[in-house]
């Protein structure tokens, strides 16, 4: 069999369009898929597929996506927005790329719902909702994904195989040892699955009750071959909502080792060859791997029963064989600290867990603290049992970013388990990391999620942010997504310039939350 991808979709010239245009249809319903390797699955799906269709676009074209909800009516919901709901409800981010969170682009504060129940007892047609996304002329090229982010639906839909691939394709195609290597998507999907279907989350217990099965373009463990001396271009995608990634190419007698030439969609400046590479929920990786020693090696991430794919080595070698590029046209030029250019520009952020807060199901506190987290109910009560201190508050702004300003934030958990892991995500503009655990990187690397695991102390990240080109309201959030769901979220918005009101709340914040850490 050979090895499975994604059906692809590229973008198109239009008569009486100014740009090229990517115009398709991402039917949303219940299918019953047969996962290769695990059997049939009734699930959520775009397209009736796991992953989605991977969508191809350039710097300058229109994503025009027409999404249509064919899932059954929600059922009714009264346990506030921190609590799982609305999951026959979603709607679209475009994960990583640098586009407008404003209106019918990628925003994440709409709903596409099904219909009511009156309406599909009525014969109503199916809603349809539209995406359009205009990806700016000098977008880096890179891998990209996208999948459903409305709060409180997120990760038992993305635990369902709602995810895809898109692609930015651009100047380090165009380097001739990688042009002249097979563009291969491995997108590793995590499902939650029981008795063949997902289950609904409707406790804290759901993570560890329903079992994760892991596939690749919705294979479990397919295989690839490859020659010796041969290069493949693997464009891996996380698209998994609970497990972070540590991934090697195994082989009995050691690791085939891999050649980074591109993280989270930015192009390096030159390949960094790696043994291992460690990818949080949602962070993206592009790799050449080349063909050695003729043999059968597997894919595998740390903590992951079983192999993730084969990769099967035979056949002649080629001679000579393929070449490695040695330098790469860098997808963004790096920022410097002599960039921030106001006094104020240091935020932190500290995700930290409460146990037992709440009654019910879902007994657990997951908050965003530091100096803009959500206020207390009650500023001075026990914050460890506080309702709503750094909780997710779809009402308020913890951070209000001025365009053409960079700012440096500081991200740390204060979990003390290392198998913990809280990435951090923010939507619209790309981080530069430059400090992880207060040790400076060199060269910094940039990344759209990064990953902080637990332990005595829990890790830290330092990263430069600048915020470019558009304005909106949208969010940062954990990408742990039940974590998400529960809470373990701010809001952002992006202005022009900061209001006086907007000032007078994020000092407000921050006299609060001065004593806020447990």
């Amino acid at each position: 069999m050979s090895f499975p991808q994604p059906v692809a979709v590229a973008s198109r010239s239009v008569p009486g369009r100014p740009s090229p245009v990517l115009d398709h249809i991402l039917d949303v319903r219940f299918t019953t898929v047969t996962v290769p390797g695990y059997g049939p699955v009734t699930t959520r799906t775009y397209n009736g597929t796991i992953p989605g269709p991977t969508l191809r676009v350039r710097g300058g074209d229109v994503l025009r996506l027409t999404q249509i909800n064919g899932l059954p009516p929600n059922p009714p919901h009264g346990g506030g927005h921190n609590r799982p709901h609305h999951a026959n409800s979603f709607n679209l981010h475009t994960h990583g790329m640098h586009v407008s969170p404003s209106g019918h682009a990628d925003n994440v504060l709409r709903e596409f719902a099904p219909r009511t129940a009156a309406q599909a007892a009525a014969g109503a047609a199916e809603p349809r909702y539209l995406t359009v996304v205009d990806v700016p002329v000098r977008h880096p090229a890179g891998t990209y994904g996208y999948h459903p982010h409305l709060h409180g639906s997120t990760a038992e839909q993305i635990g369902g195989g709602m995810a895809g691939v898109i692609v930015v394709e651009g100047d380090i195609d165009e380097v001739p040892e990688i042009k002249a290597a097979a563009d291969i998507i491995v997108c590793i999907n995590e499902l939650k699955l029981k008795d063949g279907k997902v289950p609904a989350f409707t406790s804290g217990s759901w993570m560890t009750d329903v079992p994760s099965v892991f596939t690749v373009n919705g294979t479990v463990n397919p295989t690839i071959t490859l020659r010796p001396g041969e290069v493949q271009r693997w464009r891996v995608v996380a698209a998994t909502a609970f497990t972070a990634l540590q991934l090697t190419i195994a082989h009995d007698h050691g690791h085939l080792p891999v050649h980074q030439i591109a993280q989270d969609g930015v192009a390096f400046t030159e390949p960094v060859t790696l043994t291992e590479i460690g990818l949080a929920m949602g962070n993206r990786a592009d790799i050449l791997v080349q063909g050695g020693e003729p043999g059968f090696y597997t894919l595998r991430a740390t903590g992951v029963p079983g192999p993730l794919m084969t990769v099967r080595v035979t056949g002649e070698p080629l001679d000579p064989p393929m070449t490695l590029p040695t330098s790469l046209p860098p997808g963004r030029p790096f920022l410097d600290e002599r960039d921030i250019a106001h006094p104020d520009a240091d935020r932190e952020v500290v995700f930290h867990a409460d146990p037992g807060v709440f009654p019910g199901a879902f007994p657990n506190a997951f908050r965003m603290l530091g100096t803009h987290a959500t206020p207390p109910a009650d500023p001075d009560g026990d914050l460890t049992h506080d309702p709503a201190y750094g909780l997710f508050d779809p009402g308020y702004t913890n951070h209000t970013l001025r365009l053409g300003t960079v700012e440096r934030w500081t991200v740390r958990s204060d979990e003390t388990m290392p198998a913990f892991n809280h990435p951090f995500h923010l939507h619209t503009n790309q981080l530069l990391l430059t400090h992880r655990n207060g040790r400076r990187l060199d060269p910094p690397v940039w990344h759209d999620t990064i990953g902080l695991t637990g332990g005595t102390p829990g890790r830290s990240a330092t990263f430069l942010v600048a915020y470019e080109d558009f304005t909106g309201r949208t969010l940062a959030h954990c990408h742990q997504l039940h974590h998400e769901d529960l809470g373990m979220m701010q809001n952002v918005t992006y202005v022009q310039d900061p209001t006086p009101a907007a000032e007078q709340q994020r000092s407000h914040t921050v006299g609060l939350t001065v004593r806020s850490l447990p």
